[in-house]
């Protein structure tokens, strides 16, 4: 007879309410958390379920990426199932159970066929589960573009975004665009209403702009800091309006290359944990070698378009964000770990079933050791990666 239900012991569990040692988390056929509990309660014992014995080590909510364009040497704008299901195997290996494939400014055309071959692909993929879309451009402000096209920036049309939405087929979570541009403050109110996560990026916002893109629905910054106007003493800009709005959550690429340390521990004091939503903005070489790769050149964990002018997406994974952000900040895990599960989570409307350990969501987690070094990764109660 073939066991129906999965038993994980003997595991630190990182729940909502803190951790618990000695605990154990019961995953149900479906790959849904049944029940879990800690040391003085008992599991269930059953001839039908699996025990899995996790040695002492610490079981964590799985992590959330809801930026990433590639890694492994996978592409989410090649659209194939070989690029996606390649990219979500590479991040399974590396911390993520759960990710937006997220899109770049190209042309209109290209746009459409990705969004409508990603969608496709949503629960098929055999590593992290491809949990819908972030749409990062094409409406973005030409000024603070950084590496996305200049060729292919259009202002936001309600005929391209019914487009986009109508080959997404309902699977655009997040929408990263620049609010200022001419009809951005009406195509965000629009987005917003649909119940889309908009985020201003790549943006060259005032910080009166910024207030009225938050009156029009924004809730969201892109890669904070990165592609928008700067903090100024006489311009707080779009960076200044991510601190100190408090509707908006600011994503954070936390590789110490994107932000500097000291400025990753400044924006967890101001925004706090709850309100900092950690990504890796990977792209296709993330995990490579360093080398020359098209049109950008890595080195040392940095990408760069290959004339030096701008930063080109990064070469993060999200545990190593996570233990970057242990590092710079100085907070203990439990504070931390909101901000790569349960607030990207909340950000792409994944919180009724992803970002927490919690009963009735899906068995989404890790086991690392004391180091943070992963052990395995499981999404929907089946392992897809194991230490070799």
């Amino acid at each position: 007879m073939s066991k129906s239900k999965k038993l994980f012991y003997n595991a630190k569990l990182y729940v909502s309410e803190g951790p618990v040692d000695s605990g154990w988390i019961l995953v149900d056929e479906s790959g849904k958390i049944a029940e879990l509990g800690a040391h003085d309660e008992t599991g269930p014992d059953s001839e039908k379920t699996e025990s899995v014995d996790c040695g002492g080590s610490s079981l964590l909510p799985g992590l959330i990426d809801v930026h990433v364009h590639g890694g492994g040497g996978y592409n989410v704008l090649d659209g194939s199932f070989e690029h996606l299901d390649g990219m979500s195997r590479f991040h399974a290996a590396h911390g993520t159970t759960a990710f937006l494939a997220t899109t770049t400014t190209t042309q209109h055309e290209n746009i459409l066929r990705v969004l409508d071959s990603v969608s496709s692909m949503i629960g098929q993929l055999n590593g992290a589960d491809l949990a819908g879309i972030h749409l990062e451009g094409p409406f973005i402000d030409a000024v603070r573009r950084g590496a996305q096209s200049l060729e292919h920036i259009q202002p936001p049309s309600m005929d391209k975004i019914k487009a986009y939405l109508e080959a997404a087929r309902g699977n655009i979570r997040i929408v990263s665009m620049a609010p200022e541009v001419e009809g951005g403050m009406e195509a965000a109110a629009f987005l917003a209403g649909l119940g889309i996560t908009v985020s201003a990026g790549h943006t060259n916002a005032t910080f009166e702009e910024m207030q009225s893109a938050v009156t029009a629905g924004v809730r969201h910054t892109t890669h904070h800091f990165n592609g928008m106007s700067p903090l100024h003493h006489r311009e707080p800009g779009a960076a200044g309006a991510g601190m100190m709005l408090d509707e908006l959550t600011t994503e954070l690429i936390c590789d110490g290359i994107h932000v500097h340390p000291a400025v990753v521990k400044l924006l967890f004091s101001v925004k706090g944990p709850d309100s900092v939503c950690m990504i890796t903005d990977a792209v296709f070489c993330a995990g490579l070698p360093d080398g020359e790769y098209g049109s950008v050149t890595m080195r040392h964990g940095e990408i760069k378009l290959s004339d030096g002018a701008s930063l080109a997406g990064s070469g993060l994974t999200t545990l190593a964000a996570l233990r970057n952000a242990l590092k710079f900040t100085g907070l203990p895990l439990e504070m931390i770990l909101p901000s790569i599960t349960s607030v990207p989570a909340r950000q792409a409307g994944l919180s009724d079933r992803k970002g927490s350990l919690a009963k009735g969501k899906d068995a989404d987690f890790l086991l690392v050791d004391e180091d943070l070094q992963l052990q395995a990764t499981y999404v929907k109660g089946k392992q897809v990666y194991q230490k070799p």
